[in-house]
């Protein structure tokens, strides 16, 4: 508020056109009333009873789709070797060229 905190009479109806009644309690009701309904929605825990067997299989459908995710991603990677289009880290190049660690020379 400009003027050290004083409200002017434009300020005033500026702020009941955009919803604000400043010191009236029917404003504050309807205000304090949305507030509390979404609070009680935030509030209200969602209730999706399962079964144990219910879990055990979601899990085992889960567990299954990220093993074969992870192969088809380790398949890739081995193929990309093999035609030499990826560095291959140190792990890789020791187990597909050992004789690069050959310290025998040394």
């Amino acid at each position: 508020m400009p003027n050290g905190g004083v409200l002017t009479p434009d300020q005033g109806k500026l702020n009941e056109f955009f919803g604000f009644r400043l010191g009236k309690e029917k404003g504050k009701r309807k205000m304090g009333a949305e507030e509390e309904q979404r609070k009680q929605e935030n509030e209200q825990p969602t209730n999706n009873p399962i079964t144990e067997s219910q879990f055990l299989a979601w899990k085992r459908q889960k567990d299954a789709d990220t093993s074969a995710k992870k192969a088809e991603a380790a398949r890739k990677r081995a193929e990309d070797i093999a035609a030499g289009t990826v560095q291959m880290n140190g792990r890789e190049l020791f187990l597909h060229e050992p004789w690069v660690f050959d310290n025998s020379q040394y």
